[in-house]
């Protein structure tokens, strides 16, 4: 959210009035070296502190699919390219869905690809949820890549507004020679230029690509090879409501992320 849009004293004596700790501004849309960068971090300043948590990631990267298709596959880097000739030649095939069927085959790629890179993936009735919402308004696409008739990785991908989203994907390890992954992105990005998109957003990123120890950095560098433009968000904010009770929560939280990681 920008906030050159946000009536803060509106917004806070909603907050008041609903008990609220706090508003979240969690990753404002604002790219950290845009325009418009300083002017937002000053507003934010005025009115929130620094958030001690980013939500989501914190850097992102985009496609421009205004470009031709040959344009964009000449911007792959060459082992995506090599990947996705490879795949078509060995059987790999895509397919897109809307079918509430599919959307099973989808979570259990997820979830297999959440157990075994043991990142804390989202819930079946949550994401299910989501795929309702956004499928019955014709948002939301399924993308399904098999060899075989056996589902090797599968994408949600929603589109609003000209742009295609990739909030949700998994694989298999089964075949994994195949780089289904690969060629459902590659496919991902045909798919948004038919649809009319003009750019793809691919859903977060590491801010700093040379850091393997980064929890992102593995999709990152996959990400990365598809001619990706990488972006950095300014910093996220809290506008706080009750301090006491916004601390309490702080530190809480803390405590649970640091608890998780432990168990994880």
């Amino acid at each position: 959210m920008s906030p050159f849009d946000v009536n803060f004293e509106e917004l806070k004596k909603s907050a008041e009035e609903n008990n609220c700790i706090a508003v979240h501004f969690d990753v404002p849309n604002i790219i950290k070296e845009s325009s418009e960068a300083a002017e937002s971090a000053k507003i934010f300043d005025q009115h929130c502190v620094h958030s001690p948590r980013d939500e989501f990631a914190k850097a992102n990267f985009f496609i421009d699919l205004t470009k031709s298709e040959e344009e964009l596959f000449s911007a792959l880097h060459k082992k995506h390219r090599y990947n996705i000739n490879y795949a078509k030649k060995n059987g790999v095939t895509v397919r897109e869905s809307t079918e509430d069927k599919d959307f099973d085959i989808f979570y259990a790629l997820y979830k297999e690809t959440g157990v075994r890179q043991k990142f804390y993936f989202r819930g079946h009735s949550y994401l299910r949820n989501m795929w309702d919402v956004f499928n019955k308004a014709g948002l939301a696409k399924l993308l399904i890549a098999e060899h075989e008739g056996e589902p090797l990785a599968a994408w949600i991908l929603l589109s609003y507004e000209g742009v295609l989203y990739y909030p949700y994907g998994g694989s298999t390890e089964r075949k994994k020679n195949l780089f289904a992954s690969t060629v459902l992105g590659w496919e991902a990005l045909l798919l948004g230029k038919k649809m009319g998109c003009s750019a793809f957003d691919m859903w977060g990123a590491s801010v700093d690509l040379n850091n393997t120890s980064d929890e992102y950095y593995g999709f990152s560098i996959f990400k990365s090879k598809f001619g990706a433009k990488h972006v950095v968000y300014i910093d996220s904010y809290d506008m706080v409501i009750n301090e006491k009770l916004y601390t309490f929560f702080n530190m809480a939280n803390s405590f649970r992320w640091k608890l998780l990681k432990l168990i994880r």
